[in-house]
Protein backbone atom coordinates (compact mmCIF):
# COMPACT_ATOMS: atom_id res chain seq x y z
CA UNK A 1 0.00 0.00 0.00
CA UNK A 2 2.61 2.45 0.68
CA UNK A 3 4.97 1.54 -2.26
CA UNK A 4 1.41 2.68 -4.81
CA UNK A 5 0.89 5.95 -1.94
CA UNK A 6 4.34 6.82 -2.59
CA UNK A 7 4.39 6.31 -6.50
CA UNK A 8 1.44 8.48 -6.85
CA UNK A 9 2.38 11.10 -4.88
CA UNK A 10 5.24 11.54 -6.59
CA UNK A 11 4.63 10.90 -10.30
CA UNK A 12 1.48 13.10 -9.89
CA UNK A 13 4.29 16.29 -9.05
CA UNK A 14 6.34 15.06 -11.61
CA UNK A 15 3.25 14.92 -13.83
CA UNK A 16 2.01 18.10 -13.21
CA UNK A 17 5.67 20.06 -13.42
CA UNK A 18 5.73 18.15 -16.94
CA UNK A 19 2.51 19.39 -17.95
CA UNK A 20 3.72 23.02 -16.80
CA UNK A 21 6.64 22.89 -19.02
CA UNK A 22 5.16 20.94 -21.84
CA UNK A 23 7.42 18.54 -21.96
CA UNK A 24 5.37 15.50 -21.19
CA UNK A 25 7.08 13.12 -23.96
CA UNK A 26 10.58 14.48 -23.28
CA UNK A 27 10.36 13.77 -19.77
CA UNK A 28 8.83 10.25 -20.17
CA UNK A 29 11.59 9.05 -22.51
CA UNK A 30 14.03 10.65 -20.14
CA UNK A 31 12.48 8.57 -17.10
CA UNK A 32 12.21 5.31 -18.91
CA UNK A 33 15.99 5.77 -20.35
CA UNK A 34 17.44 6.62 -16.45
CA UNK A 35 15.10 3.11 -14.92
CA UNK A 36 16.31 0.74 -18.07
CA UNK A 37 19.84 1.98 -17.02
CA UNK A 38 18.84 1.45 -13.08
CA UNK A 39 17.64 -1.84 -14.00
CA UNK A 40 20.46 -3.49 -15.63
CA UNK A 41 23.11 -2.53 -13.82
CA UNK A 42 23.15 -4.51 -10.17
CA UNK A 43 25.65 -2.80 -9.06
CA UNK A 44 23.77 0.67 -9.59
CA UNK A 45 21.09 -1.00 -7.71
CA UNK A 46 23.64 -1.99 -4.80
CA UNK A 47 25.02 1.33 -4.35
CA UNK A 48 21.34 3.56 -4.52
CA UNK A 49 19.56 1.41 -2.52
CA UNK A 50 22.26 1.18 0.51
CA UNK A 51 21.24 2.51 3.30
CA UNK A 52 24.97 3.25 4.58
CA UNK A 53 25.80 5.40 1.91
CA UNK A 54 25.13 8.51 2.09
CA UNK A 55 22.53 10.77 0.03
CA UNK A 56 25.79 12.91 -1.16
CA UNK A 57 27.53 9.89 -2.50
CA UNK A 58 24.28 8.52 -4.21
CA UNK A 59 24.04 11.72 -6.23
CA UNK A 60 27.47 11.78 -7.19
CA UNK A 61 26.68 8.73 -9.17
CA UNK A 62 24.10 9.86 -9.92
CA UNK A 63 25.46 13.29 -11.94
CA UNK A 64 28.28 11.06 -13.17
CA UNK A 65 25.55 8.89 -14.91
CA UNK A 66 23.05 10.99 -15.74
CA UNK A 67 24.28 14.55 -15.66
CA UNK A 68 24.65 15.72 -20.00
CA UNK A 69 22.33 13.11 -21.04
CA UNK A 70 18.82 13.96 -19.22
CA UNK A 71 16.95 17.82 -18.30
CA UNK A 72 17.23 19.60 -15.36
CA UNK A 73 14.05 18.30 -14.73
CA UNK A 74 15.19 14.77 -14.40
CA UNK A 75 18.16 15.96 -12.26
CA UNK A 76 16.26 17.77 -9.97
CA UNK A 77 13.97 14.53 -9.50
CA UNK A 78 16.33 11.91 -9.02
CA UNK A 79 18.01 14.32 -6.08
CA UNK A 80 14.37 14.70 -4.81
CA UNK A 81 14.30 11.10 -4.87
CA UNK A 82 17.86 10.52 -2.88
CA UNK A 83 16.90 13.38 -0.24
CA UNK A 84 13.90 11.95 0.84
CA UNK A 85 15.27 7.71 0.87
CA UNK A 86 12.84 6.38 -1.78
CA UNK A 87 15.41 4.88 -3.84
CA UNK A 88 13.68 1.88 -4.29
CA UNK A 89 10.19 3.48 -5.79
CA UNK A 90 12.07 5.22 -8.85
CA UNK A 91 10.74 2.09 -10.70
CA UNK A 92 7.35 2.46 -9.56
CA UNK A 93 7.03 6.26 -9.66
CA UNK A 94 8.23 6.65 -12.85
CA UNK A 95 5.44 3.58 -13.99
CA UNK A 96 3.09 5.94 -12.48
CA UNK A 97 3.80 8.30 -14.23
CA UNK A 98 3.71 6.97 -17.63
CA UNK A 99 0.15 5.69 -16.13
CA UNK A 100 -0.85 9.47 -15.82
CA UNK A 101 0.59 10.70 -18.83
CA UNK A 102 -1.45 7.43 -20.98
CA UNK A 103 -4.31 8.79 -19.21
CA UNK A 104 -4.19 12.26 -20.78
CA UNK A 105 -3.20 10.72 -24.09
CA UNK A 106 -6.26 8.40 -23.66
CA UNK A 107 -4.12 5.54 -24.14
CA UNK A 108 -4.28 2.30 -22.01
CA UNK A 109 -1.89 -0.42 -21.82
CA UNK A 110 -2.69 -4.16 -22.69
CA UNK A 111 -1.41 -7.51 -22.52
CA UNK A 112 -1.73 -10.11 -25.30
CA UNK A 113 -0.49 -13.49 -24.90
CA UNK A 114 -0.95 -15.42 -28.06
CA UNK A 115 -0.05 -19.55 -28.47
CA UNK A 116 1.88 -18.29 -31.45
CA UNK A 117 3.43 -15.39 -32.39
CA UNK A 118 0.96 -12.75 -34.20
CA UNK A 119 1.62 -11.67 -37.82
CA UNK A 120 1.74 -7.88 -38.36
CA UNK A 121 -2.03 -7.93 -40.13
CA UNK A 122 -3.40 -10.23 -37.08
CA UNK A 123 -1.15 -7.68 -34.56
CA UNK A 124 -3.55 -4.83 -36.49
CA UNK A 125 -6.64 -5.99 -36.79
CA UNK A 126 -6.59 -7.11 -32.64
CA UNK A 127 -5.64 -3.49 -31.89
CA UNK A 128 -8.23 -2.19 -33.61
CA UNK A 129 -10.86 -4.56 -32.08
CA UNK A 130 -8.77 -3.59 -28.30
CA UNK A 131 -9.51 0.47 -29.15
CA UNK A 132 -13.14 0.03 -29.92
CA UNK A 133 -13.52 -2.26 -27.09
CA UNK A 134 -11.99 0.02 -25.13
CA UNK A 135 -13.25 3.42 -26.15
CA UNK A 136 -9.05 4.10 -26.25
CA UNK A 137 -6.12 4.09 -28.33
CA UNK A 138 -4.76 0.46 -27.12
CA UNK A 139 -0.85 0.08 -26.38
CA UNK A 140 -0.48 -3.65 -26.65
CA UNK A 141 2.57 -5.81 -25.70
CA UNK A 142 2.59 -9.06 -27.39
CA UNK A 143 3.79 -12.20 -25.98
CA UNK A 144 3.55 -15.69 -26.81
CA UNK A 145 2.38 -18.64 -24.42
CA UNK A 146 2.70 -22.63 -26.29
CA UNK A 147 0.76 -23.83 -23.13
CA UNK A 148 -2.81 -21.40 -24.17
CA UNK A 149 -2.83 -23.97 -27.87
CA UNK A 150 -4.77 -21.51 -29.80
CA UNK A 151 -6.16 -18.53 -29.40
CA UNK A 152 -5.32 -15.25 -27.39
CA UNK A 153 -5.95 -14.17 -23.60
CA UNK A 154 -5.92 -10.23 -23.48
CA UNK A 155 -5.55 -7.98 -20.05
CA UNK A 156 -6.43 -4.48 -20.29
CA UNK A 157 -6.22 -2.55 -17.23
CA UNK A 158 -8.21 -5.20 -14.49
CA UNK A 159 -10.16 -7.12 -17.02
CA UNK A 160 -9.12 -10.11 -18.98
CA UNK A 161 -10.63 -11.84 -22.46
CA UNK A 162 -9.62 -15.09 -22.20
CA UNK A 163 -10.08 -16.66 -25.82
CA UNK A 164 -7.70 -19.73 -25.37
CA UNK A 165 -8.02 -23.33 -26.76
CA UNK A 166 -6.87 -23.96 -23.26
CA UNK A 167 -9.41 -22.00 -20.86
CA UNK A 168 -12.17 -23.56 -23.47
CA UNK A 169 -11.00 -26.75 -22.63
CA UNK A 170 -10.62 -26.31 -18.91
CA UNK A 171 -14.64 -24.95 -18.79
CA UNK A 172 -15.75 -28.11 -21.14
CA UNK A 173 -14.02 -30.20 -18.20
CA UNK A 174 -15.79 -28.09 -15.56
CA UNK A 175 -18.56 -28.71 -17.15
CA UNK A 176 -18.56 -32.11 -18.12
CA UNK A 177 -17.19 -33.02 -14.20
CA UNK A 178 -20.17 -31.18 -12.87
CA UNK A 179 -22.96 -33.10 -14.75
CA UNK A 180 -20.94 -36.32 -13.58
CA UNK A 181 -20.89 -35.68 -10.29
Amino acid sequence: MLRGAVARRYAQALYEIAQEKQGLDALEKELKGVTAVIEGEKGLQKILFHPQITAAEKKDVLTQLFKDRVSETTMNFLYLIVDRHREMFITDIVEEFINLANEARNIIDAQVISARELTAGQKKSLADVLNRLAGKEVSPEYKVDPSLIGGVVVRIGDKVIDGSVKHKLESLKQRLMSKTS
